[in-house]
């Protein structure tokens, strides 16, 4: 494992960044909802160099976000077709064949596996993306899985009793492999958890359990990012979030939010006075770079209402929906913005 960046403000990404376009059809990504059964169409690869395929274009990521100068970097999940199927889809109790439906976070119908049996994680499912990270940077590394409150919201259940019972058994599911991550060689693993926010009821009743069961014994740090959708996909976006402070009682390390795009109030911060924070200064919701300075700014109006010490700097959510430049051009002037606001506290 990696040390911890010694500066103050270090940077990361969320989770995604952009997959090459000879790998997936970026136009059928864009013109449907984050899939949440298999989409092997959208790969422009046969399946019988993907693999391969898939390797090379992880690299390409990799060496992005080095040459960026970001702290802590991920895989880009660049093997997957969405930030959650890739997992929810290979678990043990689930028919991905014969789909089910649920209404999604845009109030529309939307395919998702059923439930149908036991969850349970029957064989490593990211463990080998940790290895191949690990293995081709000496920088600190993330991985990023699907939270097992939002993955209860991803599916149709018609196994378990309730959905806080369905919710616990991918907890159980998700635990064995987060344990596995870090002793592949994770510095960090995030928990995925958008639908904290869209069904914060539910979250309210039942997801601080939940997400203590999936972390129970993680030999490392860990964090949850809870966002308001995607950019491309979700264009009207409340400045406020319904499920914040309560995150602060999560056993989670560190808590990722969105900040840019809706413009959050930087006072929404101070209900976070235990964690370190992952502060979203760059936008999703265009091409247009940010300059450092913007950058820089954010950063600024995070720390009127949190100590440096505390601050993660990042990007709202995940890349894959930008194109490979303009991602490379947000990462590059938000690793300036910070060393913007870094020098400016000495260090």
């Amino acid at each position: 494992m990696a040390s911890n960046p010694a500066h103050l403000l270090p940077t990361t990404v969320v989770d995604s960044y952009p997959q090459p376009d000879w790998l997936i059809d970026r136009e059928k990504l864009g013109a449907r909802m984050p899939p949440r059964v298999r989409a092997r169409d959208l790969w422009r690869v046969e399946e019988s160099v993907l693999g391969e395929a898939q390797d090379d274009a992880t690299l390409l990521a990799i060496r992005d976000m080095e040459r960026a100068g970001v702290d802590i970097i991920t895989d880009g999940e660049i093997r997957r077709e969405s930030y959650s199927n890739h997992f929810a889809t290979a678990l043990g109790g689930v028919d991905v064949d014969n789909p089910g439906s649920v209404m999604g976070r845009t109030g529309k119908p939307t395919s998702v596996p059923r439930v149908t049996g036991p969850i349970e994680r029957t064989r490593p499912i990211q463990v080998g993306d940790v290895k191949f990270l690990r293995a081709n940077s000496d920088r600190m590394i993330k991985i990023t899985i699907p939270g097992p409150f939002t993955m209860s919201q991803q599916a149709q259940n018609e196994f378990y009793p309730d959905e806080e019972s369905l919710a616990m058994a991918y907890a159980e599911a998700v635990n064995v492999e987060v344990r596995e991550l870090f002793a592949a060689g994770a510095d960090i693993v995030q928990l995925d958890e958008p639908w904290m926010q869209s069904r914060h009821e539910k979250a309210k009743a039942f997801a601080l359990p939940v997400i203590a069961r999936a972390l129970e014994g993680a030999a490392g740090k860990t964090a949850i990012h809870l966002c308001f959708g995607y950019a491309a996909v979700v264009h009207d976006k409340p400045s406020g979030y319904s499920f914040l402070p309560e995150l602060d009682r999560a056993v989670a390390d560190q808590v990722s939010i969105e900040a840019a795009e809706p413009g959050l109030d930087p006072a929404s911060l101070e209900g976070q006075p235990s964690k370190k924070v992952m502060v979203g200064v760059i936008s999703m919701s265009d091409g247009a770079i940010e300059t450092p300075e913007t950058v820089a700014q954010r950063i600024r109006a995070a720390l009127a209402h949190m100590n440096a010490e505390r601050l993660i700097v990042a990007p709202d959510c995940g890349m894959k929906y930008l194109s490979r430049d303009t991602a490379f051009g947000k990462l590059k002037a938000m690793v300036e913005g910070a060393a913007i606001v870094r020098a400016e506290l000495g260090g």
